[in-house]
């Protein structure tokens, strides 16, 4: 069976269309096999809510009297970039609040952004640089999401394909993008939820593209870009699954139709600010091979084990453990039983698929085609220092 997105469009439109949640496709698979299955299913829905530090929001403050040419700028006491045009401002999610008897300091963009889309009043204060055209030197006020024009997140680095598992041989208490790791293999860490997470369905990202519609953050969304730190060409299980970090996307959606149910700014102790962010990305089944691809199970795919208690870019790794074992509760390193423990939300991220699921059977949701195809031969470059 083939069929375009234009056919399966018109079924969601009629309200004809079968819509399962990733998990869902998975348990029909399991019970009636990959080619009857592919009969029965039009879209499947897969889903994540976990942390995107590399996330940020593109605010137009809109022109002051007498207007201002903002060099450096603070919202709700986080600095914000500026190097745009005059009232153009970008901030970004794990910038951390400058110390202030107002503002807590574990307070980053992640919260200004998430505060804003909830609807509340932010502060604003900026410093401008003062000429013919912007003679205004300074501003403060109050914004909110309505009082601003444009406001959307521009995401330079979402959707880990797969990430990897934090554990530390070391003797302290390390503070990590991952949280608390516990000293003597106390604990481990991961931060992908598996299966339902999308790129694990469309492993060699033949679906997935520059212009797909998405759900984020509770409002629409697209894929804008290849993500920063893509690296398609990580080593793969016969399946097609990566062993580690491989793809990523960069995404785009109006931050003013975003809810704060799917927005959540964060904080990791001693390490900084973050974003938890919901994101869902609809699967068009187009032929038996996307359902096939689709079924790929937790104890199918892997994740490694790093030891975070070496401070170099490479660490030591303790082999690789399935995401079947991850969830689990425990896995074994070195012959110790080690407790587990995820950062992304199970339940938001299945909610998230389930979310865009409802719209799509709603007639709210349609498919699109990508305008183009992500780069599938990124190598990954390090930076070293080098001598002039």
């Amino acid at each position: 069976m083939t069929q375009a997105i234009a056919d399966i469009n018109a079924k969601i439109k009629a309200g004809k269309a079968k819509v399962l949640t990733a998990i869902e496709l998975k348990a029909l698979v399991a019970e009636i096999g990959v080619t009857a299955a592919s009969k029965q299913v039009d879209v499947i829905v897969t889903g994540t809510f976990e942390p995107m530090e590399s996330s940020g929001a593109i605010i137009n403050l809109g022109h002051t009297d007498p207007p201002i040419k903002i060099r450096n700028c603070w919202i709700d006491g986080v600095p914000a970039y500026a190097g745009f045009g005059a009232v153009d401002i970008y901030l970004g999610a794990t910038q951390e609040a400058e110390p202030s008897e107002e503002t807590p300091q574990y307070r980053g963009g992640g919260h200004a952004i998430a505060d804003l889309i909830a609807g509340k009043n932010v502060s604003f204060k900026a410093i401008g640089q003062p000429n013919d055209c912007y003679p205004r030197a300074n501003f403060e006020t109050t914004i909110t999401k309505e009082s601003i024009n444009q406001f959307y997140l521009f995401n330079p680095r979402n959707l880990y394909q797969n990430f990897i598992v934090g554990v530390n041989g070391g003797e302290e208490t390390l503070h990590t993008y991952l949280g608390p790791l516990q000293p003597r293999l106390g604990n481990a860490v991961y931060s992908n939820p598996g299966v339902i997470s999308p790129l694990w369905n469309d492993p060699d990202l033949q679906l997935i593209g520059i212009g797909t519609r998405i759900f984020m953050g509770g409002g629409v969304g697209y894929v804008a870009w290849e993500g920063t730190q893509h690296f398609p060409l990580q080593k793969r299980l016969e399946n097609r699954t990566p062993i580690g970090p491989a793809a990523t996307l960069a995404l785009i959606g109006d931050a003013k139709q975003m809810t704060p149910e799917w927005v959540r700014g964060c904080y990791f102790r001693n390490y900084g600010a973050s974003l938890m962010l919901g994101v869902a990305v609809p699967l068009p089944v187009i032929n038996e091979e996307v359902v096939a691809r689709a079924s790929v199970m937790d104890d199918a795919i892997v994740a490694p084990v790093i030891d975070f208690a070496i401070p170099r870019r490479v660490r030591p790794i303790f082999g690789s453990v399935s995401y079947a074992q991850l969830k689990s509760g425990k896995i074994t390193i070195a012959g110790n039983t080690v407790r587990t423990a995820p950062l992304a939300s199970m339940h938001l991220s299945e909610a998230a698929a389930q979310t865009l699921k409802d719209w799509i059977l709603k007639k709210e949701f349609t498919l699109t085609e990508p305008v183009a195809m992500l780069p599938s031969d990124r190598a990954f470059l390090p930076q070293d220092v080098k001598g002039f």
